[in-house]
């Protein structure tokens, strides 16, 4: 049977988010337990964990798409695909920083973002499949540093 507060409680969830996150912040810090809505509060909980996962993985996936075409067109080269490989290494070196157990996320992640990357660059680029690896030719220390754009 639903009591009113529940009632009330997932109300304002479906009907003002922000203010059921304030207020669901100020029963935690006035240790009001009896009246959080925790059915809701733990399913945001895990949202966000595999929000976390999901942008390191677009992270990522974008990277290695743009190596791929740095590496397998290298007379297409420009400065918007390095500031883009720059402004995704520096996403996930901050999100690694904040969340330092996404690194071993990433290593488990890496060939299937690889397939996600090629299947992209293929379709930005028009080159076979058959040009690229069937497995990453990069390690995730590769994919991170900001020095490494592979050749030819």
């Amino acid at each position: 049977m639903t009591t009113e507060i529940e009632t009330k409680q997932q109300s304002l969830y479906e009907t003002d988010y922000l203010r059921w996150i304030e207020t669901t912040l100020a029963q935690l810090q006035m240790e009001d337990y009896s009246n959080i809505d925790w059915e809701n509060l733990i399913e945001e909980i895990g949202d966000m964990a595999r929000s976390e996962r999901r942008s390191l993985e677009s992270n990522l996936t974008v990277i290695i798409t743009h190596l791929l075409k740095w590496q397998y067109q290298p007379n297409f080269r420009s400065g918007s695909w390095k500031g883009s490989i720059a402004e995704h290494r520096r996403r996930i070196r901050k999100a690694l920083k904040e969340s330092p157990s996404l690194k071993s996320y990433l290593e488990e992640i890496l060939a299937e973002c690889y397939l996600d990357a090629v299947e992209i660059a293929m379709a930005e680029t028009g080159l076979s499949v058959e040009i690229f690896p069937q497995v990453c030719p990069y390690q995730s220390i590769e994919v991170l540093d900001s020095d490494f754009f592979p050749e030819s």
